[in-house]
């Protein structure tokens, strides 16, 4: 039984994959966070250090149209909407940041969605 837990597991993952990923202002990094009630996905800027635009199953937009937000429906209406947004300002390829989460499930379902709608990745 391994003696770190499952978040502190998920940390060091995460630490590991930026070694290597970093967004700038051509290409930003769009960051996934998943909680057990909710999804997150920013597009970063690194080199700025500033957040470009950002969805989560808390926006206004989404709350009422969904009845849960830890589903892969949920997922699925993240990743468009920051999609959306992220064309909206002119960002077309990002930098996909699976935030130490496994590439599967509802992270694997936002990546998709946001590919569908438009974001290169």
């Amino acid at each position: 039984m391994s003696s770190i837990s499952r978040k502190q597991q998920t940390q060091k993952r995460h630490r590991r994959l930026r070694r290597l990923l970093s967004g700038t202002a051509v290409r930003p990094r769009l960051a996934v966070f998943r909680s057990n009630n909710h999804i997150y996905a920013q597009v970063i800027d690194d080199d700025a250090q500033s957040t470009l635009c950002a969805a989560s199953t808390l926006d206004k937009d989404l709350r009422t149209s969904l009845t849960a937000g830890a589903t892969c429906d949920a997922s699925i209406a993240v990743g468009q909407l920051v999609a959306q947004r992220a064309l909206a300002k002119g960002i077309q390829q990002v930098v996909f940041d699976r935030g130490g989460n496994l590439y599967h499930g509802r992270v694997k379902a936002l990546a998709d969605a946001a590919r569908e709608a438009g974001l290169q990745f």
